[in-house]
């Protein structure tokens, strides 16, 4: 297995607000990548939000393949938005890309 960065960027259709924002930031702390060293030393915070209401939620995830990483990225985000109480008509997202992996090799 390898840990992954997946970056999967959205909008929100609608202004959301800071309590919503925090849950949903909550819901993916376990895929922060701050857990990784590529995450750490580039500061990728698990949610930016520009003015326009475009997002990028930005994951940690494992998995055997680039493929496979950007499937499982794109499940969380699609679980974490509904548990903040967000669908795809409030929160639309766009293709999740890897943003680095985090292996060793040995």
């Amino acid at each position: 297995m390898t840990t992954y960065v997946i970056s999967v960027p959205g909008t929100f259709i609608a202004d959301i607000g800071t309590e919503t924002r925090a849950r949903l930031a909550g819901t993916l702390g376990p895929s922060d990548p701050h857990g990784t060293r590529m995450g750490n030393a580039q500061g990728l915070d698990v949610l930016s939000v520009n003015e326009d209401n475009t997002f990028t939620l930005r994951l940690t995830v494992e998995a055997d393949t680039g493929r496979h990483a950007e499937e499982e990225a794109r499940r969380v985000a699609d679980a974490a938005l509904r548990d903040a109480g967000l669908d795809e008509r409030s929160a639309a997202l766009g293709p999740a890309v890897i943003t680095g992996i985090d292996s060793e090799v040995r």
